[in-house]
Order: structure tokens, then sequence, then C-alpha cells
């Protein structure tokens, strides 16, 4: 039974595991996106998410809070200078983890864990460049004196006085 289970110890001592998870989340953050198994990307996220919901306040508590997590100036540098800029707004969420074909060697399952907004691919920009209108009901009737309004202004009038012939 699992209860009160709430941390997957991956089957590490505590402090094997909390290292492991620093050096993850600072890959996290200097690459933006890194690969690992779906148990550590899930608890990854756990670990990183509060890290950069506390990077919006940028106090020197806040950094030192974080920086007692991470152990690496660059990754809290990179966090609070331009990762906290990006996420201001956004209330939560800041990783998404997508799953991927299982390992050859273990058959491990592994994912993609990446930090949201530095994704080009789903993306603000490429949703409204995809975007399409939506088909109603009425929309052949549209088509149709779309077709008819536009037809007589790419027919070419005639000028009288010339005749067309064939042969020449």
């Amino acid at each position: 039974m699992r209860h009160g289970k709430k941390v997957n110890h991956l089957g590490r001592t505590d402090s094997h595991r909390k290292a492991m998870l620093a050096n993850m989340a600072t890959s996290l953050i200097l690459h933006k996106r890194i690969t690992t198994t779906l148990a550590k990307a899930k608890a990854l996220r756990t670990y990183v998410e509060p890290l950069i919901t506390k990077s919006k306040n940028d106090t020197t508590h806040s950094r030192r809070t974080v920086f007692a997590y991470l152990k690496d100036k660059d990754a809290v540098s990179i966090l609070f200078r331009e990762i906290s800029e990006k996420v201001a707004n956004r209330p939560g969420g800041y990783t998404r983890i997508i799953k991927m074909e299982n390992r050859l060697g273990d058959n491990a399952e592994m994912a993609f864990i990446e930090l949201v907004d530095y994704n080009e691919i789903y993306g603000k920009k490429a949703a409204a460049a995809e975007k399409k209108a939506t088909r109603r009901r009425g929309g052949a009737k549209k088509a149709a004196t779309a077709v008819e309004t536009e037809a007589p202004a790419e027919v070419k009038p005639e000028v009288e006085g010339e005749e067309k012939v064939d042969g020449e």
C-alpha cells in the first residue's frame, strides 16, 4: 500500500536523490530541455516548479533559497534574469513533459522535460499562425456569392468592332 507516499524515491538515498535533482534542475535551466526517464522527469517537475515560482520575486532571500537547492551560480542568475521574465504572468505549469519511445537497453519509459515558454513549436506564435477559420452552416452560400462577385471582374470585356477569328 502507498499510504501517504508523496515522494518517488527513485531507488536512491536521500542525499543522492537531492544531488541528482539539483543537477537535473540546473541542466534544465541552462539548456531549457533535457531527456530523461519518465519517473525522473515527474520528480524533477515537482522539484523545479517551486524554484521558478520563487524566482518571480527577485530578492536576496529568494536568491539564497534557490541557490540552496540548485548550488550553481550561473543557473541561479539565468533563472532570475531570463526565465523569471518569461514566466512573470504565468500562474504555474512552467514545465512540459513529452513522452518518447522506450529506451533500447532496458525498455525504460523516456521523456523530454522542457520549459514551456522556450518551445517555439508549441508557442503562442505558432498557435496564432495555425488558427483556422471555423466552418459554419451557411458556408456554401457565402462561397457561391463570393465566386459570382469575382467572376465578372476577371472576364475581359470585348471591344466593339473586333471579331475573333479562329485561324489567325
